[in-house]
């Protein structure tokens, strides 16, 4: 799988780990920074991750701040982006079964690495479940997008 991969500086040290896990996995990763612990702000590299899922240049994205909240707040604002918050392998599951979330959103003061890792498994190994009434809601959230997204 590609995997566009994204931090800010509080979330820098998690997404070097993860980008290592991802390798190891035999994954292509594009890390869109940031590259270095200096200060710098998390809505740049979610939209630089965000927007090379949403052109389907890459299936899926990661991205790490210190909660995990703002980069799923900016992600979620890019048409066709479904960024999760998620700190447990359980809600991993389910957002990509039930929402089949794009974007993982990770909180590098909310989990180490090992546990980051054990949710990105879960996460990468499940399948959207296709039932109705997912699609069906699915479709609704990309009805929301169409009324509110204007496109350039």
């Amino acid at each position: 799988m590609n995997i566009a991969l994204g931090a800010d500086h509080r979330g820098f040290e998690l997404k070097e780990e993860i980008k290592l896990f991802l390798k190891k996995a035999g994954h292509q990763v594009k890390d869109v920074g940031c590259f270095n612990r200096e200060p710098c702000d998390y809505p740049d590299f979610a939209l630089l991750a965000a927007e090379a899922v949403s052109t389907r240049d890459y299936e899926r994205g990661i991205l790490c701040c210190a909660t995990g909240v703002g980069m799923s707040i900016a992600a979620n604002k890019i048409p066709g982006i479904r960024a999760a918050l998620v700190y447990d392998e359980q809600i991993a599951f389910l957002v990509r079964k039930h929402n089949k979330a794009n974007i993982l959103c990770l909180g590098s003061e909310i989990v180490n690495k090992d546990k980051a890792n054990q949710i990105i498994e879960n996460w990468i190994r499940t399948p959207f479940s296709k039932e109705e009434r997912h699609i069906c809601r699915i479709e609704k959230i990309m009805d929301i997008e169409k009324k509110y997204f204007k496109k350039k």
